[in-house]
């Protein structure tokens, strides 16, 4: 007997026939989890079915299959190796524990390739050249009238859904950003698992705002943002004593929200080092700090 999960419950009785070895009419099924696409890609849930052989229509011996069935599952880890870094209910750090030292992750030889923000290093006058253009355009903008719309808009939608949270506020965080707040008693179920449910949220909420007004969001979940930001900062200042000390360095590996705040925070404090974004082929993300003659 094996428990199988996939996106369609046709997906999951396709892998478990491959995975026993016998077609799906051999089957004996049990669906334990019906799939279901969500509400706004929110609440999605797999096909998880429980599965064995039915011994009456196989032709095979049993036994055998047995056996190669358990060799399969011995060497199939019970946990996903690379999941999300950082628990939903606040851990006590948002950060790889990984045992490697700084010396020894720098000189690795890790295989990576060059993330989106390699770009950065690109054309870097011109860049900030247009970014003072968008700077100017973005301050005609009458930002308080844009948050008062997105505000009964955000309002108007999430009354259809069936959380306990209080009037979501829309407030102008700076001259190109509006600031989203969700509080009330359901406010935590919307960061998720691992966060999962946030970043969903924060991308959806993203695409349409930016789109439609060409303006930034920053997205305050019962002060899930403002404690990771907490705990990146104290976690990046053994970073920059490793900075001060050798010139260069590297993050742990770090989640998508936090590689983001870690960014921002290590090129406002290092604006004359290369500072970006890697990803090793795995597609986990760490930063690196450097000079620019030496990346």
């Amino acid at each position: 007997m094996i428990k199988i999960e996939a996106v369609t419950l046709e997906d999951a009785y396709a892998d478990a026939a491959t995975a026993l070895k016998c077609s799906v009419t051999e089957l004996i099924v049990e669906v334990v989890q019906v799939p279901s696409s969500g509400f706004l890609g929110l609440f999605k849930k797999p096909a998880i079915i429980v599965a064995t052989i039915d011994k009456k229509k196989v032709s095979v011996p049993i036994q055998e299959i047995k056996e190669e069935v358990e060799s399969v599952e011995e060497i199939q880890p019970e946990e996903p190796v690379h999941t999300f870094l950082n628990d939903t209910m606040m851990p006590t750090s948002f950060v790889s524990d990984q045992d490697e030292e700084l010396e020894e992750d720098l000189a690795s030889g890790l295989d990576y390739t060059a993330d989106y923000d390699d770009a950065y290093d690109e054309n870097n006058e011109d860049e900030d050249e247009v970014g003072e253009e968008d700077f100017d355009e973005a301050s005609d903008v009458d930002m308080n009238a844009i948050a008062q719309s997105v505000e009964a808009d955000i309002n108007r939608l999430f009354k259809l859904t069936c959380f306990d949270i209080e009037k979501i506020e829309v407030s102008v965080y700076d001259d190109e950003t509006l600031l989203i707040e969700f509080k009330g008693e359901d406010a935590a179920l919307l960061i998720g698992k691992e966060g999962y449910r946030y970043k969903a949220l924060s991308y959806m909420l993203f695409n349409w705002i930016n789109a439609k007004y060409n303006i930034q969001l920053r997205l305050e979940i019962a002060e899930f943002l403002k404690n990771q930001e907490e705990s990146i900062a104290r976690y990046l200042t053994t970073v920059y004593e490793n900075i001060e000390r050798d010139g260069r360095a590297q993050t742990k590996i770090l989640d998508g929200v936090l590689v983001q705040i870690a960014l921002k925070e290590l090129r406002e404090r290092y604006p004359d080092k290369y500072v970006v974004i890697r990803s090793t082929r795995d597609g986990l993300k760490y930063i690196l700090v450097n000079d620019y003659h030496a990346h």
